[in-house]
Order: C-alpha cells, then sequence, then structure tokens
C-alpha cells in the first residue's frame, strides 16, 4: 500500500484542508479500485485512525483506498455558520481524490464511507443524503440520534453548527439533520439505500442509537447489519469491528 498526506484549497470550505489517503499498489493500467471514506470523531484529526489502528493493513486485504478528512468538530454538516463541511466530504472530496488518484472508481457500488462517533453520525448522514454516491455506510459506536445528543452539547457550539439553540430537542427531529428522517424520506420516495453496517459496544452511552435505527432499518426493509457485542467508547473496539465493518461491504459487493 502506498500512503500520501494531502492539502489543497478546498472550494466548499474556502479554506486548506487536510486529508490523509492509503492507495492500492500495482494496480495494472486502466484497472479501477474501490474507495472508502473513513471519518473520525469529535476530538480526533485526520490522522488519527493511522495512528491508533492498523487500517492500512485492512486496506490492503481489501485492496481498497481510504481516503481519511479532517473536518473538526463539524459534526459533518452545512453549518449555519456557512462552513459546507457535508459537502465538501460528500461532493466535493471524491471529486478532487478522482482527479488526483485516477485508478479510484466513479461508481457508487464501489464508493464507500465509515466512521466512528460523530464520525458515525457523518458516514451514515452522507449516505442518506447523496445515496447516488455511496454504496454502502458503516458505523461505529455512532451518535445516530442527534436530538437526543444534543441535550449534552455546548450551547454555542451546537447553535453555530446547526443554526439553533437545542433547549428543545423536537427542533432538530425531522430536518436534514436527523438521520431517522432522512431514511425513511429516501424509503418513502422510492430511493435507492445503501447497504448498512452498525457497530456498537454493549457499555457505550449511546448503545440505544444504534438499536433504534436498525429497528427502523428493520422497518423498512432496508438491507444492514446491526451488530452489538461487549466493548465500550475506545479505539481497541473500533479496531477491531472497522474489519467487520470492510467484510460486510465487501460481501454485499462481491
Amino acid at each position: 500500500m502506498a500512503f500520501f498526506e494531502m492539502s489543497y484549497q478546498s472550494d466548499a470550505l474556502k479554506m486548506g484542508v487536510s486529508v490523509n489517503v492509503i492507495l492500492p499498489e500495482g494496480a495494472k493500467h486502466g484497472e479501477s479500485y474501490r474507495t472508502l471514506y473513513l471519518l473520525h470523531g469529535l476530538s480526533d484529526d485526520h490522522t488519527t485512525w493511522m495512528r491508533r489502528t492498523a487500517i492500512e493493513r485492512y486496506a490492503g486485504e481489501h485492496n481498497i483506498a481510504v481516503v481519511m478528512p479532517g473536518v473538526g468538530r463539524s459534526w459533518y454538516t452545512d453549518t449555519a455558520t456557512g462552513a459546507n463541511y457535508l459537502t465538501f466530504v460528500a461532493e466535493e472530496l471524491p471529486n478532487v481524490c478522482r482527479g488526483f488518484f485516477g485508478g479510484m472508481s466513479h461508481r457508487r457500488e464501489d464508493t464507500w464511507i465509515a466512521g466512528l462517533s460523530m464520525g458515525g453520525y457523518g458516514a451514515i448522514k452522507a449516505a442518506l443524503t447523496y445515496p447516488e454516491r455511496f454504496g454502502g455506510a458503516a458505523s461505529l459506536s455512532g451518535t445516530l440520534d442527534i436530538a437526543d445528543a444534543s441535550r449534552n452539547r455546548p450551547m454555542d457550539e451546537w447553535r453555530g453548527i446547526f443554526g439553533f439553540d437545542m433547549k428543545n430537542q423536537s427542533e432538530l427531529k425531522g430536518t436534514r439533520h436527523d438521520l431517522f428522517a432522512l431514511a425513511q424520506k429516501l424509503y418513502d420516495e422510492g430511493g435507492s439505500l445503501p447497504h448498512i453496517y452498525l457497530w456498537c459496544g454493549e457499555q457505550d452511552r449511546g448503545h440505544e442509537y444504534s438499536e433504534r435505527f436498525s429497528a427502523l432499518l428493520n422497518e423498512l426493509g432496508v438491507s444492514h447489519l446491526y451488530e452489538s457485542s461487549e466493548g465500550d467508547h475506545s479505539w481497541p473496539y473500533w479496531d477491531m469491528h472497522i474489519q467487520d465493518a470492510l467484510r460486510y461491504l465487501s460481501e454485499q459487493f462481491s
């Protein structure tokens, strides 16, 4: 595998961004490979997956590219202050990477997105907002119920991202930020939902979010796999279960 540290000026964010990229080596001319966009959590950055897991080895086992952007504490959202982080991750970044690295497939079924905690929310949000772009998505310990999660967030930070105070959780329900509403809307409109993998540890504070989101996907008949096992909100479990996510997604498109 080859590893690249990339910086460029983002049009969506109107500032410089940093992205780490893992690429398969030895692809023949004209061949293309799958790509996983891998998102970090709230307190992390674009380097954390490389520093805390063996993601390069796992990418090699599946012969895929992995793209790891940094987005700060943005919740992968086009924010109320005009910082378009969802647009950056889901629209701009795939186009930029395909331009720089010509072997990346343009096909939906070859384009996946995954993340942990805040990044789990971001991965599912991107896949449900842009279902024509992502064939598969995975959440590890994802903060999937953004309305409920708002109870414990700093008010000023939350207002800058989502545009309103969080004294009333119902303000987020049914909006473009609500994953439950996005899944229901896409289903009601007859859209093609991505294959989804969910994992959350039984000792994780957000365990209920994955339980309830899986229940909704079951109700809608959406192809997905939800797994829960011993584990809390920490890297040893994410290192373990990103391997399960990659196996599941590879099997769906084999």
